[in-house]
């Protein structure tokens, strides 16, 4: 097929890809740090991971907008199924980038270890302290956080089954070099 069309816009790229290096660092940090006995090292892993979090709930906030007020280049063409997933999974992923890391922020303010972002800004507890709360919070963030790993694997597989099989442009208009 290979038709020309439309690319994101700069922003739009930047935020993407932005995003999806912190959240793809962020996953296997808390996979690795939530086995570790409890050490420095743990303690200073824990606020890499909070600290990824928070920069995706605040770069969260200006993707979001930015989505709202710039639209889209037009899907390509493809059959209505394959535009509906894409479309609920793009939704789904916007709600589990705000999602995951405010559940975090929730849980930490529970169990009672503050935010401290790049360990200089200290970020209110969004809770009391409340154990069974945090601990429920913790079970919540890691389904979550499964959750939006997975859709992270399904996005990844469609943009490459378009890239791939269909060899139609829809990887190649966001990627951040190119034309």
């Amino acid at each position: 097929m290979n038709q020309p069309t439309a690319r994101y816009t700069g922003p739009a790229i930047a935020a993407h890809w932005l995003i999806a290096i912190l959240i793809l660092a962020a996953f296997p940090l808390g996979l690795y740090m939530h086995g570790l006995p409890l050490s420095p090292n743990k303690l200073k892993l824990y606020s890499y991971h909070k600290w990824i979090g928070m920069t995706v709930l605040l770069l969260f906030v200006p993707r979001i907008l930015w989505r709202l007020t710039h639209r889209p280049p037009a899907p390509l063409p493809m059959p209505a199924w394959q535009h509906k997933i894409a479309e609920g999974t793009h939704h789904l992923l916007y709600l589990l980038m705000f999602l995951v890391p405010l559940s975090g922020w929730l849980m930490s303010s529970a169990k009672g270890f503050q935010v401290v972002y790049f360990g200089v800004l200290p970020i209110p507890d969004l809770i009391g302290k409340d154990k069974e709360l945090g601990e429920l919070l913790e079970e919540m963030h890691e389904v979550l956080s499964w959750s939006l790993m997975t859709l992270v694997g399904l996005h990844l597989a469609g943009a490459l089954k378009h890239h791939i099989i269909d060899k139609d442009s829809t990887l190649r208009r966001m990627l951040p070099f190119g034309k």
